[in-house]
């Protein structure tokens, strides 16, 4: 397991699951990543994608252990979850165990905070118990984005997504969710950050301690080939362009910096520092 020291913060990788996502589509993850424009980048190899211009992706929670609460940010996809998309489908993984190992039992957990609320951050927000979904993490604080809540649940309404029904919906029956601002401050060390554009209430996490930092970029970058390509946005994004502003800015305020930056998405190392390169900006690892 990754792990990071930002002063007195730890921050370790939680994999849920690793693998290639394909590009290249209207729809997909990235749809100007085709696998000729990927191959021009050629620092991508081998952490972040193959010699074939394939991208790697992971799917991790981060767990953010402050002087005074646990944090675990993004929850992944979650098991027996029907989804879309069938690598997300109904998963059979070893992620509690994985927490369990790692010294994290669920009853320890003080706090959740998912960047936004799409199915491959919040899916571990719930466990299935004898036929109901339950909150994985009973004692923990879940904190919500109202901007963030409040779209989901229209989204929701307009089309029948099983999401909110089995991991958003189960922790507001259970009084766990706290509605916090985009910019909120969750602890001394752990702060929210508005990134809007992959979602309208999306939120980055800034850790910072004893004179270091880190962010936590949820998915206003999905893969490691948008620092190289900021215009690159996601076919997942609801709003493309502002998608656009929000990472020319994310990397504009933090190339050339001591900010470690933590991809939500990347693989391999996951961790790095951004540095300007001609008109763009390159992942050193």
């Amino acid at each position: 397991m990754l792990t990071w020291k930002i002063g007195d913060v730890s921050i370790s990788k939680l994999v849920e699951l690793e693998g290639i996502m394909p590009t290249g589509t209207p729809e997909s993850m990235l749809p100007d990543g085709h696998p000729e424009a990927i191959r021009e980048i050629n620092w991508l190899v081998p952490h972040f994608a193959t010699p074939e211009g394939q991208v790697k992706i992971s799917v991790h929670a981060l767990l953010v252990q402050t002087p005074s609460m646990r944090l675990v940010v993004d929850t992944c996809i979650g098991n027996d979850k029907p989804r879309m998309m069938p690598m997300f489908s109904m998963l059979q993984t070893g992620f509690l165990r994985d927490l369990e190992a790692a010294g994290w039992s669920r009853d320890s957990v003080d706090a959740v905070l998912c960047t936004h609320l799409h199915l491959d951050h919040v899916g571990w927000n719930t466990m299935l118990e004898n036929g109901r979904w339950v909150p994985t993490f009973p004692r923990a604080r879940y904190y919500m984005g109202r901007r963030e809540l409040e779209h989901t649940l229209q989204e929701a309404s307009e089309r029948n997504d099983p999401i909110v029904a089995d991991s958003v919906q189960p922790i507001l029956d259970a009084g766990l969710a706290t509605m916090v601002d985009m910019d909120a401050r969750l602890s001394p060390e752990v702060r929210l950050m508005p990134t809007p554009g992959h979602t309208p209430g999306h939120v980055s996490v800034v850790i910072e301690s004893g004179g270091a930092r880190a962010v936590i970029t949820g998915d206003l970058m999905h893969h490691p080939c948008q620092i190289a390509r900021p215009d690159w946005s996601s076919g997942f994004d609801t709003d493309q362009d502002a998608s656009r502003v929000t990472r020319h800015a994310f990397l504009s305020k933090f190339s050339d910096t001591p900010t470690l930056v933590i991809g939500t998405h990347f693989a391999g190392p996951t961790a790095g520092h951004v540095v300007r390169e001609g008109n763009a900006y390159r992942f050193l690892v």
